[in-house]
């Protein structure tokens, strides 16, 4: 095998890409795939906050909650829950463990194909009328379905089998091929964090894919389980559905914090302090995940009881987050930081996790989260956590890796004005949120009182700067693309594996498979 062929030009053609077995194919076929959706998503946003500029109605209230569906839909289950393990984990996890692919290539290409093919019935549904239901097709409302309701349940279901098979992908791929001496405890912390992630999609997508099949059979065939004029519980499809989505938050953000491990000891060229806390971390908190459902249901009549064990068992998912925050700062201490453009955006998520992090502690105490349930603190605290959480670490891997991806440099002061306009913009636009859900402003509404206006102009203009910010990003990555300067195998001076390889990798990643004899950050 010759270095001058690569994974990039080792065949041609549109065909050769849709058949590949090639684990960075698969993942640049997932990069092209979400690109599309998070422009789709994003301006389904810029719709939703140029709707709430103003009080009064610009756009239909009908159509606007067909926007705000669409934008939850596309941003959860094809952008944020995929996003991270299909895109970065196929193309560089196996390259951290020394393998030339993933355990099961065959099944990595059908994940993409699931991808496509809920992609394709959430088009499908637009044509159809449009969903309306919200991203989480609650009961009572759900249970009528139209055909274009059905059709958009139908697509997350679909989708669902997308991060089955990448979870059982990627537990295989940890556990049998991991190159000669790589132990579980040299494995990087970007692999760890995938790893309780791929245990998260196995265990917890199939609830939320039964859940989803249970609705649309109700309505096909008039089976009672939601229904209460049937005998069913409407409340029993909220615990069914975060039973499921509140594991999908970590599914979303443990990648992230997977990559900001990576981003914040390479940047501060210091080993990484604290490695097994924060690899056992991730595990506590994928663990941690599947027992605090019940916090999203507090004004659902469930037992008093039972909101304060879920309130504490939330409280507790801080301690394992903590760990791992406190590590990074502790790397930080003392280092030889290099404030080039990806660990800004790993400082970015830094702060605005935190403050998501700080503001849930308000949503996990009843007394408090009675009053903001259901108003746009919850929508604040969730784009902190998981928008702007998970954006930032996505950029700043996106711009870590892209020397190894293409083989070529992107340009470093284009690629900080990107992460000024995104990360301005994004506390533009959800602090103020944070506020109108203090005053009382509901979420979900197409209008809303005019003493709540003036503080949604100013997230609205956030959101423009957020927009800005990412067509910024995308001309950063295409011309860096076509005429960035050769990057070389290792242009940050990271120690981990992928960086002992030509940029881009070979088709099959190593000319020999290599032995590992110490951690992935070694550094002094």
């Amino acid at each position: 095998m010759s270095e001058g062929k690569n994974y990039i030009n080792q065949e041609a053609g549109l065909m050769s890409w849709l058949t590949s077995r090639d684990h960075k194919r698969i993942g640049l076929l997932y990069f092209y795939s979400i690109g599309f959706f998070f422009f789709i998503g994003g301006v389904l946003a810029m719709l939703i906050r140029t709707e709430l500029f103003r009080s009064g109605n610009l756009f239909d209230p009908a159509l606007y909650n067909r926007f705000m569906t669409y934008h939850g839909v596309i941003m959860v289950f094809f952008v944020i829950v995929p996003g991270i393990p299909a895109i970065l984990g196929n193309i560089i996890m196996p390259l951290h463990l020394g393998a030339r692919d993933v355990a099961f290539p065959t099944v990595n290409l059908m994940s993409w194909y699931c991808y496509v093919g809920g992609a394709i019935l959430a088009f499908w549904s637009i044509f159809l009328g449009g969903a309306d239901t919200g991203w989480t097709f609650y009961t009572p409302y759900s249970i009528n379905f139209s055909g274009a309701n059905i059709t958009a349940a139908l697509a997350a279901f679909v989708a669902g089998f997308s991060s089955i098979l990448t979870g059982v992908n990627f537990v295989a791929t940890v556990h049998k091929l991991r190159c000669p001496g790589m132990t579980m405890k040299r494995i990087t912390l970007f692999t760890w964090s995938l790893y309780a992630t791929a245990i998260l999609q196995v265990l917890a997508t199939p609830v939320v894919g039964i859940t989803v099949l249970l609705l649309v059979m109700e309505n096909i065939f008039g089976i009672g389980i939601f229904d209460p004029e049937m005998g069913g519980d409407p409340v029993l499809f909220q615990h069914f559905f975060w039973f499921y989505s509140h594991p999908a938050v970590y599914i979303m953000i443990l990648p992230a914090m997977g990559i900001i491990s990576e981003l914040i000891t390479t940047f501060s060229r210091k080993t990484i302090f604290g490695y097994t806390a924060i690899a056992y971390s991730s595990l506590a908190i994928a663990g941690v995940s599947f027992l605090v459902w019940g916090h999203h249901m507090f004004t659902s009549s469930q037992s008093e009881v039972a909101a304060v064990v879920f309130s504490v068992i939330t409280m507790l998912v801080g301690v394992p987050t903590a760990i791992k925050t406190f590590n990074w700062v502790a790397t930080l201490y003392k280092g030889s930081i290099q404030m080039q453009s990806p660990m800004l955006y790993a400082l970015g998520f830094m702060f605005i996790f935190t403050i998501g992090g700080v503001t849930g502690i308000f949503l996990s105490t009843i007394a408090t989260d009675i009053h903001f349930h259901d108003t746009y603190f919850v929508v604040a605290h969730f784009h902190y956590v998981m928008v702007g959480g998970t954006l930032m670490a996505i950029m700043g891997g996106a711009y870590y890796w892209f020397p190894k991806i293409t083989g070529r440099m992107f340009s470093e002061p284009w690629a900080r004005m990107s992460w000024v306009f995104i990360f301005v913009g994004f506390n533009v636009t959800f602090f103020p949120q944070f506020v109108l859900g203090a005053m009382g402003m509901p979420r979900r509404y197409a209008d809303y009182l005019p003493a709540f206006e003036s503080l949604n102009q100013i997230s609205s203009l956030g959101s423009y700067m957020i927009g800005t910010g990412f067509l910024i990003a995308l001309y950063t990555f295409v011309q860096g693309a076509y005429r960035g300067e050769e990057a070389g195998m290792n242009p940050w001076g990271s120690k981990t594996l992928e960086w002992t390889i030509p940029s881009p990798p070979p088709h099959e990643n190593f000319e020999e498979i290599p032995t590992v004899t110490a951690g992935p950050y070694e550094y002094r």
